[in-house]
């Protein structure tokens, strides 16, 4: 490769067992340049707590769906109650899948799946919202959700202007 052109840095590494990533990760770093910070240093993220809480939903579906359910899930926050005195956080949340087929899944048997999927939700969701909550789950069939504008933009996902 050297005799191709100049490289900054050559590091060999396997995309299956994942030797030399680390090497490659370092290597990227002292490569980019340093910049301006774009954003405050308190400044966590620009996305809101519901598009967080979709996002985390949807993290714990994939972890336990990944063998059998393809990537084209998502979820749709119905409803988000901020907590008011002793009240928990209430989200109402729904889980898109594109086949009828995929919906018991989800569900798994005797809704064992969609029970793991909201626990683990829930714990990770009380961490980070830094209190009780409240997370009621629906799996929803949305054929094509995919190709619907409106559906796209409802899930924050549609192109931003």
């Amino acid at each position: 490769l050297r005799a191709w052109r100049e490289f900054a840095a050559i590091v060999p590494l396997s995309a299956s067992t994942g030797d030399g990533v680390e090497s490659l990760e370092r290597e990227l770093l002292a490569q980019l340049p340093e910049g301006e910070a774009l954003y405050p240093d308190d400044y966590l993220t620009d996305q809101t707590e519901r598009a967080l809480a979709a996002e985390l939903i949807r993290e714990k579906v994939l972890a336990h769906t990944f063998e059998e359910l393809p990537y084209t899930t998502a979820v749709l926050i119905d409803r988000f109650e901020e907590a008011s005195g002793s009240s928990p956080t209430r989200i109402f949340a729904s889980i898109l899948v594109d086949q009828e087929s995929q919906k018991p899944i989800v569900v798994g048997r005797q809704g064992e799946m969609i029970k793991r999927i909201g626990t683990e939700a829930r714990r990770d969701l009380e961490e980070m919202l830094d209190g009780r909550v409240y997370l009621d789950l629906h799996v929803k069939v949305r054929e094509r959700w995919r190709d619907d504008e409106r559906m796209l933009n409802e899930l924050g996902l549609g192109p931003r202007r």
